[in-house]
């Protein structure tokens, strides 16, 4: 029975709504305290010991949608059936874990192969390229409004203070990013990653 284009087209909006939050997300807090569901635990550990071998930073989609794959990842998923919410549910997936949500850089999985391998990346440090790429082009705009030109000592001393000036304010901003994120993550529970 084909699906009708309207419900189709409403699963891809939702779909990639849910792409653009995570995004979001793992650009404003370092990816590495990011706990994604109740049992990312759990998932993580299935994770690596089913797929121990599997690269994550820059997914081949043969790994994940061939038979022999599908073949090995379906028990895999299965075991979240009734654990993960919509654990099944169509969700869409970054090839590349260093660049952003582009049709060549996408592919659809379900939501716990999704879980799995983004709790990997967080927890392996590979998402890390997306905070770091974010918070090194905000560097470069405040450093550029900042333009003046130092050349004595004293203007030197005077820079690396007010460097340390803003890494505080940096922290602080990082720190209420993480709330506003850890908030965001408790209204929309489970469903929203």
């Amino acid at each position: 029975m084909p699906v009708e284009p309207d419900i189709e087209m409403a699963w891809a909006m939702k779909a990639m709504q849910h792409a653009e939050v995570y995004y979001k997300l793992i650009s404003s807090v370092d990816p590495q305290f990011l706990k994604l569901t109740k049992v990312d635990d759990q998932i993580y550990s299935e994770f690596r010991e089913n797929f121990e071998k599997l690269r994550i930073d820059v997914l081949d989609p043969e790994e994940l949608k061939s038979e022999s794959a599908k073949e090995k990842w379906r028990p895999f998923c299965l075991k979240f059936d009734g654990i993960v919410e919509d654990f099944n549910y169509g969700t869409l997936l970054r090839l590349d874990c260093s660049q952003g949500y582009t049709e060549e850089n996408t592919i659809f999985a379900p939501r716990i192969q999704f879980l799995a391998i983004e709790i990997a990346r967080n927890r392996e440090g590979y998402n890390k390229a997306v905070y770091t790429s974010v918070h090194d082009k905000e560097e470069e705009k405040e450093e550029g409004n900042h333009g003046r030109e130092k050349g004595t000592d004293s203007g030197r001393a005077e820079e690396k203070g007010d460097i340390r000036e803003r890494e505080k304010t940096k922290t602080n901003k990082g720190e209420e990013k993480e709330k506003g994120a850890d908030k965001e993550i408790s209204k929309s529970g489970e469903t929203a990653m």
